[in-house]
């Protein structure tokens, strides 16, 4: 495992689990949580899920590894958009596991370029994708010019 120069850390506390709350220690985060229907549960309304939260984080990570390489290849990819669907489920060695979609969108760059800066920035960059390695099952649908 490689070691890190630490830059920046969030603090978040949960309580109640998957029905409860969340928030980070700024309050910048503060969301309630319930199980979804199609997990058994009350799928309240207006709640999320962990599931959501690691979705919006991977997409906002995974956007701004892309536009740090497109800045190093002197290409624009700030305008793309990326949109990650966060799937849960039973694993066939038990409990539960993750599987991720990732949508990456950008017609102002040509497919093989996009193509090429999301392969960079998930082999090289994004931590989301480093963490995830080798773990989560991260798949990839790109979508240029």
């Amino acid at each position: 495992m490689d070691s890190i120069k630490p830059l920046f850390t969030a603090t978040a506390t949960a309580t109640g689990g998957r029905n409860g709350h969340t928030a980070s220690d700024d309050n910048m985060v503060s969301v309630e949580l319930s199980v979804p229907k199609a997990m058994g549960g009350p799928g309240k309304p207006g709640t999320a899920t962990p599931e959501h939260l690691f979705a919006a984080g991977y997409a906002a990570c995974f956007g701004g590894a892309l536009d740090f390489i497109g800045k190093q290849q002197k290409k624009d990819a700030s305008k793309a958009a990326i949109t990650c669907a966060v799937t849960i489920g039973p694993r066939d060695g038990g409990g539960f596991g993750l599987a991720v979609k990732m949508h990456v969108e950008d017609k102002s760059l040509p497919q093989t370029d996009l193509a090429a800066l999301v392969k960079e920035a998930h082999e090289n960059i994004c931590p989301y994708s480093h963490a995830t390695r080798g773990n989560v099952d991260v798949r990839f649908e790109v979508v240029g010019a």
